[in-house]
């Protein structure tokens, strides 16, 4: 009998991964910032940082109990929604503040829209937001670094937009993340060495990261200057979240486009809007609003830069 051709619904080539094994590869990408961000601001901030990822499994665990729905806290997803939480906090956070950040998280930038794979919008980043626009002050305070006690420290970025000049910080002081600043997006080597290995697997690619980044240096090069010679690029590239963000952020699978052309439009349109809102908006840092307005353009972006149907 000749062999008959079977036809079946894509995908048709299977790497042997899995969404599961993503996610946690994911998460313990993230873990060198997470351990930087304790040594740097204390043990408060590994409470927030567990505080966050428990209250997110338990809010996932509880939602999909109630709907009933089958539980998936081990996919990996709650906990790096959780995790990405934590790291865009300061390190002074009060804990029922973490709580509430990640509940909202959970209940309404994710399961509203039916779980994973079908929200619009970066889960953290909408609790992150919801959190600044409920409790501005608490946001806003920040833990001087290397200084384990009740000491608070503007972020470079703050000083920046308030006075003119980030203060006597150094580059080096930057990228060891020796300054005030959120959990997660102090120490850019940390942040660096933790995406090297998602970059290398290939869970993530480099069109978003990098045109994000460089889109942000260039633009505020060029607009953000204060001398002849340009705007300082640099710090900008350096400060906030600009590359916790561009990593581990920009790159979701749900909220990001879906083909490379997309992605490149993506990151691009996500550093003009931190450029935008660094340069001339109310809020020194605009990371996380960048990455929310463009989640909700992927759709458009998606449908413009979709590759052509093979055959047509």
């Amino acid at each position: 009998m000749k062999d008959r051709l079977i036809v079946s619904a894509s995908p048709h080539l299977h790497k042997g991964e899995s969404t599961t094994r993503i996610m946690w590869i994911v998460f313990l990408a993230l873990v060198p910032a997470g351990a930087a961000g304790v040594v740097i601001f204390g043990v408060r901030a590994l409470w927030v940082i567990l505080w966050s990822i428990f209250f997110a499994l338990a809010s996932e665990a509880a939602i999909q109990a109630a709907t009933k729905r089958k539980v998936t806290i081990l996919d990996g997803s709650a906990a790096i929604t959780g995790l990405l939480l934590a790291y865009n906090l300061p390190p002074g956070a009060p804990l029922w503040m973490v709580a509430a950040g990640s509940f909202f998280s959970i209940a309404i930038g994710k399961q509203v829209f039916g779980g994973l794979g079908q929200n619009i919008f970066n889960p953290a980043l909408v609790g992150r937001v919801f959190l600044m626009a409920s409790w501005p002050k608490y946001m806003t305070t920040f833990s001087k670094p290397l200084s384990y006690d009740a000491v608070t420290s503007a972020t470079p970025l703050a000083l920046l937009k308030e006075s003119g000049v980030p203060g006597n910080i150094s580059y080096q002081d930057l990228f060891w993340g020796l300054r005030g600043g959120c959990i997660g997006e102090a120490c850019i080597v940390a942040l660096l060495l933790g995406a090297a290995f998602p970059l290398f697997k290939k869970y993530i690619s480099w069109h978003i990261p990098f045109t994000y980044i460089a889109t942000t240096g260039v633009f505020t090069y060029i607009f953000g200057a204060k001398t002849f010679f340009g705007g300082d690029w640099m710090f900008h590239v350096l400060t906030g979240g600009l590359v916790l963000g561009a990593f581990f952020m920009a790159t979701d699978y749900v909220t990001s486009p879906l083909t490379r052309r997309g992605q490149i439009v993506f990151g691009i349109g996500c550093g003009i809007l931190t450029a935008v809102i660094r340069l001339w908006g109310g809020y020194p840092e605009g990371v996380s609003y960048a990455i929310l307005m463009m989640n909700a353009a992927t759709p458009i972006i998606d449908r413009f830069t979709r590759n052509r149907v093979y055959g047509s």
